[in-house]
């Protein structure tokens, strides 16, 4: 498996499916990682407290138009 740490620099738009996915567009660097000996290898993703605001916010939208999509008897 090949491991990264990708810091994201900027949201610049989410959207979701049908098929119940969310997408985002990002401005993100992303670096290979090298696996640490004895733990389990995994990318790392980081971002600032201001980007992280703007994810919630962005999750928060999406969320709500996968909601309102649904039947009334699935709510």
């Amino acid at each position: 498996m090949k491991t990264h740490q990708i810091e994201i620099q900027k949201f610049k738009a989410a959207s979701n499916s049908s098929h119940g996915t969310v997408s985002f567009k990002v401005d993100a660097l992303v670096n290979a990682r090298q696996p640490v000996e004895g733990i389990e290898p995994s990318s790392l993703i980081t971002m600032s407290e201001a980007n992280a605001r703007v994810l919630m916010a962005l999750l928060k939208t999406q969320l709500a138009e996968f909601d309102g999509r649904k039947a009334r008897s699935q709510r």
